[in-house]
């Protein structure tokens, strides 16, 4: 007797649906049915695209040449824009044949581990992480191993703490500064420890620097590469245009590394995707060529939130959050609340607890199960001021009722 065979396969059935957009798809379902459900699931500006970027998207979908097939691995304008600006923001040198624009930082980031990656090789992932990570490890066919940092250490990995998770099988390690989903950020000398670690151990380190412009306080964005150079040869960067210029439905992100492993994923792209629509790279070119009035304008407005953000959670007894130095998320810790009576319901886990706010304050949260070990919660900080305060006030009313 032959074996059933399934329907859908293995691998794609084994992929967990993202956590974030399903979140974000739920608030959005709420709401359009007429629900006053306010969301922190979202990692997306709220801002519109600057203006200079989006004429330049319509000039271009009115130029013929940009209807047609281009290179898999971008216009070459764009290839040597990038090259340009990363060399000129994080202080090493690339050059135009080490590039490949990508359909979004998430293609990016699923073609490196998919570059690098055979089965059973294991890539150590600092936890929390964000939520598509372990699922492209996977798909590539590789293996994550978690190595969990908590809030008393700000969420920050150390090198000591990478080797002795590190077996004859692990092949990478991820580094993503200012963090997804923390908020965190490694300092020079932090992000130059492990690079060097890296660099001593023979591994691969996969850098998602997506969030280089948004840092507050006296944080610093590292560039891996500017402090540990010899790391050159092994290592592959992650970036795009979403977070910085509010560009997160135009798809346009880049993997920077080695010409072999390039050579590698770009041949992968030709098959996968081909080229990124024209029109959204004419539009990324234009991002990366002009000013930075309006990104600027962006951040003050997400510090402006992050502070009140902070606050707000800090003073919800139960709940503990450390101060985020980057990107637009606070992580707090809601272990506080769990095993607590709320509207006669009660939350073993931060799943459950997220479940409950939805459902009775009509706010909707990311559980820490999304990232890693239950008992914590990711916020957006990217929605407007007064819908901000408002969610979080719900939040407190409810849970201190």
């Amino acid at each position: 007797m032959t074996t059933p065979r399934t329907r859908v396969s293995t691998r794609l059935g084994g992929i967990a649906p993202s956590a974030t957009l399903s979140v974000t798809a739920k608030a959005k379902e709420l709401r359009a049915a007429g629900a006053p459900v306010i969301g922190f699931g979202a990692g997306e500006p709220d801002f519109p695209t600057p203006g200079h970027i989006v004429e330049a998207a319509i000039a271009a979908a009115r130029e013929p040449t940009n209807h047609r097939y281009t290179p898999a691995a971008g216009l070459p304008e764009l290839r040597e824009a990038i090259a340009t600006v990363t060399t000129r923001n994080s202080g090493y040198s690339i050059n135009a044949g080490n590039t490949l624009v990508t359909n979004g930082g998430k293609q990016a980031v699923f073609q490196a581990f998919a570059s690098l990656l055979d089965p059973g090789d294991e890539v150590l992932l600092p936890t929390p992480y964000w939520t598509t990570y372990p699922e492209a490890i996977a798909l590539a066919g590789g293996t994550t191993v978690e190595v969990f940092a908590g809030p008393e250490a700000n969420y920050l990995v150390t090198p000591e703490q990478l080797e002795a998770h590190r077996t004859e099988r692990t092949k990478a390690v991820l580094l993503c500064s200012p963090s997804n989903p923390t908020g965190a950020v490694y300092s020079p000398e932090q992000t130059r420890a492990i690079g060097e670690w890296a660099l001593d151990k023979g591994l691969w380190v996969i850098t998602d620097e997506i969030y280089e412009h948004l840092t507050y306080d006296d944080a610093e964005f590292t560039p891996l590469l500017r402090v540990v150079p010899d790391l050159a040869d092994q290592a592959i960067v992650v970036n795009g245009v979403a977070k910085t210029f509010a560009m997160t439905g135009w798809r346009v992100g880049w993997m920077t590394g080695p010409t072999d492993v390039i050579k590698a994923a770009t041949n992968f792209q030709g098959h996968l995707t081909s080229n990124v629509s024209n029109v959204a790279q004419r539009a990324a070119l234009a991002a990366l060529e002009g000013p930075m009035d309006e990104v600027h304008r962006m951040r003050e407005a997400f510090d402006r939130r992050r502070t009140t953000m902070v606050s707000m959670l800090n003073d919800i007894e139960g709940i503990t959050c450390p101060t985020p130095r980057g990107a637009f998320y606070a992580y707090p810790s809601v272990e506080g609340l769990l095993g607590r009576s709320i509207r006669g319901r009660t939350a073993s886990t931060s799943a459950e607890l997220a479940q409950i706010i939805l459902e009775e304050a009509e706010v909707a949260i990311v559980p820490g199960e999304a990232f890693g070990p239950s008992g914590y919660a990711r916020l957006s900080y990217a929605l407007s001021d007064n819908d901000l305060k408002e969610g979080l006030g719900r939040i407190q009313a409810l849970v201190t009722e």
